[in-house]
């Protein structure tokens, strides 16, 4: 083989493998999972950037059931949120600003999930609408303190697709803005959204303790 060729086939080698780097999803760190997994997660209500007010306790609404699917007992949310707002806490962020030590003699979690909405709702078109829900979570070991698992989602779901002409998306388009849909369809993309985030194979929550297959979740091993 010529040096010309040699060239070449180093060059086609490269390539591939810079492409590999940039196309494969790298997998999150789990070791400090492993070394101390939960049993329990304490849901505390969302940080919430967006400018629908009532954002954290519909996305509060959708967290309970994919947590509980994954393996985990949860804190009832709505009892917990009502502890802490009796106890003079108002709001999403003062809640997430208690001590954990305090958190952990009080309630005893074995971990605490922070969640935080980047951008939340319904953006209208002439004859469409976009539903978007961009969250974040991290998931905090209660006793320590140390970051166990973090995840992000955005999930944009488009609605009035055109059929029946133009009139009639533009109809249905009117119909969106005047009806009351807006909390049905985050909280339907919310729970795609979490979805997402904790069953992703790369990335997502490893599965609890009370998820039968949890002994073959390699994010475990």
């Amino acid at each position: 083989m010529s040096l010309r060729q040699w060239a070449r086939v180093i060059v086609i080698v490269m390539t591939l493998a810079l492409s590999a780097c940039a196309t494969a999803p790298k997998s999150y760190d789990y070791s400090a999972y492993r070394n101390d997994p939960p049993r329990s997660i304490l849901v505390l209500p969302p940080t919430n950037d967006s400018v629908a007010v009532n954002a954290p306790y519909v996305y509060l609404s959708t967290i309970t059931r994919p947590l509980a699917e994954a393996g985990y007992y949860v804190f009832p949310v709505a009892v917990i949120d009502r502890f802490m707002t009796e106890n003079g806490l108002a709001d999403p962020a003062e809640m997430q600003a208690v001590p954990l030590q305090k958190i952990d003699e009080i309630i005893d979690p074995d971990a605490v999930l922070y969640a935080h909405i980047v951008e939340w709702g319904q953006k209208y078109h002439l004859i469409s609408s976009d539903t978007t829900v961009d969250i974040k979570a991290r998931l905090v070991d209660a006793d320590s303190g140390t970051l166990l698992w973090e995840g992000s989602a955005r999930v944009v779901e488009a609605s009035g697709n055109g059929q029946g002409g133009l009139i009639g998306a533009a109809i249905a388009a009117l119909v969106d803005q005047i009806v009351d849909t807006v909390n049905e369809r985050t909280r339907e993309v919310a729970t795609r959204a979490n979805a997402t985030m904790i069953n992703d194979p790369d990335n997502g929550l490893p599965l609890g303790p009370y998820n039968p297959d949890h002994v073959t979740d390699a994010r475990r091993q």
